[in-house]
């Protein structure tokens, strides 16, 4: 089949599934109310709290959401063949998807900006509060973890990347300071940080730079801890607008360049049930963990841009705009593999390196622009390491903070912003360096979905509460906890526990293992709380059905 094919599927699903779908949702469920003071507005302190352009918003979200997840997932999961891969990023972000990332942004705004600790203290329990924040602590460990190695092995292994990439994070503190303390006009600052960062990842070809895995490890955790330290408008938020050009650069052209090549799909539709990973179900699900809908994404809306987010009419287009954009992303990482390949023994004797593959394929569709390999590879690298950054931008502050709400109580040591980051960034330099990528990244999945159905739990409550629409969430979660729970059993039982029996890698596989276990019982006994308070409200909502109806006029 020729790829453009998969170009209409691609058009078909973000036509009906943002125009239609999400407008409709976002209109007759959510109700959004331009009117309304958004929690940027209210509590606005310069450190968590800032109302920002939703232009700049929408860079911020999608660089924040993608990571290297939306290329990495799909082509790993190519190995089921590409139908597979295809129908459930095209289902699941039409259905799932965009409305998880939607909603969590809604409801924290609905709820003056909480973080979902907060949330699940009011919608279920106390204990809720304290399942939650431990669930996405050791959540956001797997994640540092999985990637923290694709960010180490890319950069280490490809000395066009470094340069480019100290001049990225130096764009990132001029962009903060021009539109926040010089005041430059927004248009003239985007122009200049356009042409220092794509200018730099062509000086990046002659200016190589060789470096060690460990060093660039330590380098990539040292950027945590300041991404973690400093206010969100000083790095953060200047860094993924900034940065966010090469990615729509390398959206925009690889499509153009797919129309332009349109070649054929030379890998398998589809392979067998069973491979080498496991089953299709529950392995697929969370194998391509983003994309069609991802967990990360509910925490980036909820505890980040939701507190930045001027009015509520930009909900849809920053957060399902970002997510359909995503979407994007994960078609063209289908597309470049399957058609890359003469067959399937050639996908599978690189398999192991998906961003070699992305690097190459992208890079060789974009030479059909007229630019030359070497600077179209430089630049695919770029863009797949830019995401996985932005991943690290915030995942060891969302860490900081859930360690702090968890056992600050406790410990005031763990309030401490330096002593928190630290900790997290010890850890996940032990786990990088001890655990097998495959089975984390498999593990990261699964977490990373069922950090999604808890997102969805939280929707599907705050819905009931409010007597509206519950049912577009409540199916979907569903379905994410079944899935989820047991691609984490699987895993760790069939996986992890084995290899490290053989001998291999025992700390890093035991301690991953462990960890599963552990999210398996917070996410059943979460469930159990959340059936409860479900059951709760919907009986409040029935008794106030009557005392309404007696209001109701003639």
């Amino acid at each position: 089949m020729n790829s453009l094919w998969v170009l209409v599927w691609w058009v078909i699903i973000v036509i009906f599934g943002y125009w239609v779908y999400a407008r409709w949702a976002a209109k007759r469920v959510f109700e959004i109310d331009e009117g309304r003071t958004t929690p940027a507005k209210m509590y606005m302190d310069g450190v968590d709290f800032m109302p920002a352009n939703k232009n700049v918003l929408y860079g911020f979200q999608l660089n924040s959401i993608a990571g290297a997840a939306p290329i990495i997932g799909p082509i790993v999961a190519i190995q089921w063949g590409w139908v597979p891969a295809l129908l459930w990023l095209g289902l699941g972000v039409f259905f799932i998807g965009w409305l998880h990332d939607f909603s969590s942004a809604m409801v924290s705004i609905r709820n003056d900006g909480d973080t979902f600790g907060a949330l699940g203290y009011k919608l279920i329990s106390p204990r809720a509060r304290k399942i939650l924040l431990t669930f996405i602590y050791f959540y956001l460990l797997l994640i540092a973890t999985a990637f923290g190695h694709v960010i180490t092995k890319g950069v280490s292994g490809n000395a066009a990347l470094p340069f480019p990439l100290l001049v990225v994070i130096g764009v990132a503190f001029l962009v903060g300071h021009m539109i926040y303390k010089a005041k430059v006009n927004i248009i003239t600052t985007t122009i200049i940080a356009i042409v220092l960062i794509f200018f730099s990842i062509w000086l990046g070809t002659v200016w190589t730079i060789k470096l060690s895995y460990t060093t660039v490890l330590v380098c990539v955790l040292i950027f945590g801890y300041f991404s973690s330290i400093l206010p969100v408008w000083r790095f953060i938020q200047p860094y993924n607008y900034s940065s966010v050009y090469v990615v729509y650069f390398g959206i925009i052209a690889g499509v153009i360049g797919i129309i332009i090549g349109h070649k054929p799909m030379t890998l398998p539709a589809f392979t067998s049930w069973s491979i080498g990973m496991g089953p299709l179900w529950p392995l697929l699900f969370v194998t391509i963990a983003c994309g069609a809908i991802s967990g990360w994404h509910s925490l980036v809306s909820s505890t980040a841009t939701s507190r930045q987010l001027e009015s509520e009419l930009d909900v849809r287009p920053v957060t399902a705009g970002a997510m359909f954009a995503e979407f994007t992303i994960s078609i063209i990482a289908v597309i470049v593999c399957a058609t890359a390949f003469a067959d399937s023994a050639a996908y599978m004797a690189k398999v192991s390196n998906p961003v070699g593959i992305f690097v190459g394929g992208l890079g060789g569709a974009i030479t059909s622009l007229g630019l030359p390999m070497s600077y179209t590879g430089a630049l695919a690298g770029m863009m797949i390491i830019i995401l996985a950054l932005t991943i690290v931008n915030l995942v060891f502050r969302f860490m900081k903070v859930a360690s702090a709400e968890v056992l600050g109580d406790a410990w005031s040591v763990a309030k401490n912003p330096h002593v928190a980051t630290i900790v997290a960034l010890v850890i996940t330099f032990v786990l990088v360096k001890t655990g097998t990528w495959l089975y984390v990244w498999v593990l990261f999945g699964g977490a990373n979905q069922l950090m999604a159905s808890f997102a969805l739990l939280l929707v599907t409550l705050f819905l009931v509460q409010k007597s509206k629409n519950y049912k577009i969430a409540i199916y979907p979660m569903f379905f994410m906890y079944a899935t989820t729970v047991c691609a984490l059993f699987y895993t760790s039982f069939f996986k992890l526990i084995p290899a490290a029996f053989a001998g291999k890698k025992v700390f890093g596989n035991l301690f991953a293992a462990a960890v599963a276990i552990l999210l398996i019982i917070l996410a059943l006994v979460l469930a159990y709380d959340g059936w409860k308070a479900f059951k709760k409200y919907k009986s409040g909502a029935a008794e106030e059905a009557p005392a309404e109806a007696e209001k109701a006029p003639a």
